[in-house]
């Protein structure tokens, strides 16, 4: 067989892997392979971004839009670094990447030599899994255990540390079919007998909760989670990852979320439920609060392809271990009657008694205000990119999401400066449907470089920036719980957003009188190529309801008083002239 370089086999791998799309930014020592590239340019479509973390995150957009991993090619040292916070925020929230970096050859790493970096120790706590190539016939092997590795069981990042003269080097390229890994064998089938379990204690509840998460999302099972609700008329939640839950009968949906920023009804429902069936979910702090007063009458029962979830925020009194399409196909397989519309008809009383609301003004666009009018003008298969803080939770609260992965965010990391190239990635991805991005101003500036990626490749990606002159969530709390003493939150000196898009090639409008918000909506719904609309929102306004940290989900703050100074800190300096 003849041989062929590192650099040469990494492309053949990902043709095998069908891999069509890579992001990323060249260098020094990954120009080998960026020049094999050239050779394939005509089977794999190259992204160039403007920085790394912006090219990771749009790789993990295209993941999520996807459901196929998402590949970044990036060289070593501060081209790898500058990957990190992108990578962690993708392990966090379960999604499949393969990160080929470039590091130094072979005998000069650990010489401290130009640009080198430990790629692999800096990597390992927020990897799935990594290597670093050391021989050109373990090259093929590694790749096929990356996407292998990347893409079963629960999902998360891999990286692949890739060394300059492996990358030249010649060798036998024998790609393996399949992968056996002894200490890797995911569990997909559930227990039968906690399946039973289960079924046994639906039979006996009164009060059941299905509580949606991402698991569903990434594992492509929604529509199996809509025919469980409506089989046997269970009302369901989702966390800020399980949007899309769309039963035919719509009172068995709860929308909004439950949680630290979820609906007075949403965290009524788990905390008054006896039956809690979780599919998919990390029970995250933002979720429980409290872990001693979460669904404190309910037997709780978990089910998720990782075992490390199961039993480690909450009790569990019936753990599931496996893959969501199998158990559901499990629990869906029982035929039996039971009547939860007592239950469901009380939720909907709790829903009507205590609506998501907020204020509405004649001076101010209201942030939840313009949310809702966006959800009405776009399709409901738009994808929407929130960034992280208020602007995620009112995205979160007030858009109309109708399909599964349609909400992406940064979820478990919390990154600001994800929402914009995640954006990109996804549009990519998914070029046919819209997709439609909410950043804040604080977060839309941590990679507003990537709107010169937006202009060269003539994405026709939609961004909304909710300007509120602050670090708003971070603002919120100090407001909260600091006695309004607002330590360096404060962003009275934004630009003009709308004029920086306009000067990169990026049609733009700003807006700051609430008579406004309709037509911007309607225009940006309706125009066919990039746009971004710079809203200047009511700086006093704050994501409720509220559960403090550590607090009970079912005591929320249902009212905060504005903090009227606000309008005097803020003056909001060039950007309202």
């Amino acid at each position: 067989m003849k041989k062929i370089k590192g650099s040469k086999m990494l492309f053949e791998a990902l043709l095998k892997e069908n891999v069509d799309t890579i992001f990323g930014i060249p260098g020094g020592a990954i120009i080998n392979v960026y020049d094999e590239l050239c050779d394939y340019e005509n089977k794999i479509k190259f992204y160039l971004f403007r920085h790394e973390q912006g090219a990771t995150h749009a790789a993990d957009g295209y993941a999520r839009a996807t459901g196929k991993p998402g590949v970044v090619l990036v060289t070593s040292g501060p081209g790898a670094t500058n990957t990190v916070t992108a990578i962690a925020t993708a392990y966090m929230d379960s999604i499949p990447l393969v990160v080929i970096t470039g590091q130094v050859p072979t005998s000069m790493i650990g010489t401290d030599a130009f640009q080198e970096s430990d790629v692999t120790g800096i990597t390992m706590p927020i990897t799935k899994h990594n290597h670093l190539v050391t021989n050109i016939e373990e090259f093929p092997q590694v790749l096929k255990e990356a996407f292998h590795i990347a893409t079963t069981g629960r999902p998360g990042p891999v990286v692949i540390d890739l060394p300059k003269d492996i990358q030249i080097a010649e060798g036998t390229f024998n790609y393996p079919e399949e992968v056996n890994l002894p200490s890797y064998k995911p569990n997909v089938k559930g227990h039968p007998r906690q399946i039973k379990t289960t079924m046994e204690l639906l039979k006996k509840s009164k009060k059941p909760l299905v509580l949606v998460g991402g698991g569903v999302n990434l594992s492509g099972t929604m529509s199996l989670v809509n025919r469980f609700l409506d089989k046997f008329g269970i009302p369901a939640v989702a966390t800020l990852m399980g949007r899309g839950v769309k039963p035919s009968n719509p009172k068995l949906y709860l929308p909004g979320g439950i949680g630290m920023h979820g609906t007075y009804y949403g965290n009524y429902a788990v905390s008054n439920s006896d039956l809690l069936i979780a599919l998919g979910v990390r029970f995250s702090d933002r979720i429980i609060g409290n872990p001693k007063y979460f669904a404190p009458n309910a037997k709780i029962v978990h089910v998720d392809i990782d075992p490390a979830e199961i039993g480690k925020n909450v009790r569990v009194d019936v753990p599931i271990v496996g893959d969501l399409r199998n158990v559901l196909e499990k629990f869906l397989e029982y035929d039996f009657e039971v009547d939860f519309s007592n239950w469901v008809e009380e939720l909907q009383k709790i829903k009507e008694s205590h609506p998501l609301t907020y204020p509405k003004s004649d001076k101010y666009i209201k942030p939840q205000y313009l949310i809702e009018k966006a959800s009405e003008y776009f399709p409901e298969d738009t994808i929407v990119v929130s960034d992280v803080g208020q602007n995620q939770m009112w995205v979160a609260q007030f858009y109309k999401f109708h399909n599964p992965r349609s909400f992406f965010c940064s979820g478990g990391l919390g990154t600001m400066g994800y929402a914009l190239p995640a954006g990109i990635g996804a549009k990519i991805g998914q070029p046919h449907r819209e997709v439609i991005v909410f950043a804040g101003d604080g977060g839309f500036q941590m990679n507003i470089q990537e709107l010169m990626t937006i202009n060269r490749y003539k994405i026709p990606l939609k961004i909304v920036v909710l300007d509120n002159n602050s670090l708003g969530m971070v603002r919120q709390w100090q407001q909260l719980f600091f006695k309004c003493r607002y330590s360096a939150t404060i962003l009275d000196d934004n630009p003009e957003f709308s004029k920086i898009a306009e000067v990169v090639g990026i049609k733009a409008l700003k807006i700051q009188r609430p008579d406004e918000v309709e037509k911007a909506m309607r225009e940006l719904a309706e125009y066919e190529g990039p746009m971004l609309v710079h809203a200047l929102v009511d700086p006093r306004e704050n994501v409720l309801p509220m559960v403090p940290p550590g607090g009970k989900i079912s005591e929320p703050y249902l009212t905060a008083p504005y903090d009227e100074n606000l309008e005097k800190v803020v003056k909001r300096g060039g950007s309202n002239e």
